[in-house]
């Protein structure tokens, strides 16, 4: 497998810009690391971390174009935004031109960039990795989510997502629907696991 990231590496290197390959490897590493923590398939962390963003550097007219070529569905709200199209475009691309055709990938890469509520091990991890390593420096509360991340994944899927919420509400027209779900699951999640705990 080593051999088969080398070949992703070389091809994202010609696709990626040099602070998006770094950011890349960045979540590979990050991936992989949580893997080991939580007991799931490191191989699978690893690949979907690498190809998370393959579809980043396209241009944001020629996203809609391959997503409608492809046979795709593109929503009004991703024509607003196109730089949401990436996740989909990209879990896409990770089959037609990666090779990648392991569902639990590549529904990890789908999903790295709105959540979704009931997501798997593996999508919860790349979701966290590509938000908490360790090149980002911007987002609120990180050095307590990364703790987080390695102690609570539900808990830590919901401050990411509250954070990303309260951040969205300065602009409200471009938070997709999704998020918003996908909030409101983690945060009854949490408040369920702490009625519980309080309970007991």
């Amino acid at each position: 497998m080593e051999t088969h990231w080398k070949k992703i590496e070389e091809k994202l290197k010609k696709e990626l810009d040099a602070d998006r390959y770094r950011h890349t490897l960045g979540v590979m590493y990050t991936a992989c690391s949580l893997a080991m923590a939580w007991g799931t398939d490191m191989i699978q962390a690893g690949t979907a971390g690498l190809l998370h963003d393959c579809a980043k550097c396209i241009p944001n007219h020629k996203k809609i174009s391959m997503c409608q070529k492809a046979g795709m569905i593109v929503s009004d709200f991703e024509k607003e935004h196109p730089f949401l199209l990436h996740a989909r475009l990209g879990a896409w691309l990770a089959g037609e031109k990666y090779g990648i055709h392991d569902r639990e990938i590549l529904e990890a890469i789908t999903w790295h960039t709105t959540g979704k509520p009931e997501m798997t091990a593996l999508e919860k991890i790349i979701y966290i990795a590509d938000y908490i390593e360790p090149n980002r420096d911007k987002a609120p509360n990180l050095t307590m989510i990364r703790k987080l991340a390695f102690h609570d994944l539900n808990q830590c899927m919901y401050q990411i997502l509250k954070d990303s919420v309260s951040y969205l509400e300065g602009n409200p027209q471009s938070m997709d629907q999704t998020t918003l779900e996908a909030y409101n699951y983690y945060k009854k999640l949490c408040d369920k696991s702490e009625e519980e705990g309080k309970s007991q």
